[in-house]
């Protein structure tokens, strides 16, 4: 129980981070369809350590993700979609000493023969 609460608390205090610049100690929510969380990021010796925390729901179990990134890396946070919908997907990346949060296009693209 006190795992929800700490993960309310951060939603509460976090801004809306769906495209955008982090600041470091500076938690952001985020929106990915069902699923929805914090991530911030702390400098270290070995370059950002970026934390995420999602659940499905409030009554979802929390998941966390943490990964070091230095410059020029980047993860994608993915989440599934619904039955016939796309996944829901994030890419935190670095570049010029800032940390970046931009919202990635899920739906597949449609091709036509012989393209």
């Amino acid at each position: 129980m006190y795992r929800y609460k700490v993960l309310a608390a951060l939603c509460v205090m976090a801004g809306n981070a769906s495209a955008g610049e982090l600041k470091a100690l500076q938690g952001e929510s985020i929106d990915l369809g069902a699923y929805h969380g914090v991530v911030y990021y702390t400098e270290g010796d070995r370059g950002y350590q970026v934390v995420t925390t999602v659940a499905e729901n409030a009554s979802g179990s929390p998941v966390r993700c943490e990964a070091t990134l230095d410059e020029g890396q980047s993860l994608t946070i993915s989440t599934p979609g619904g039955l016939n919908e796309p996944s829901e997907a994030l890419e935190i990346s670095r570049a010029g000493g800032r940390l970046l949060v931009t919202r990635i296009d899920t739906a597949p693209k449609l091709v036509r023969a012989g393209q």
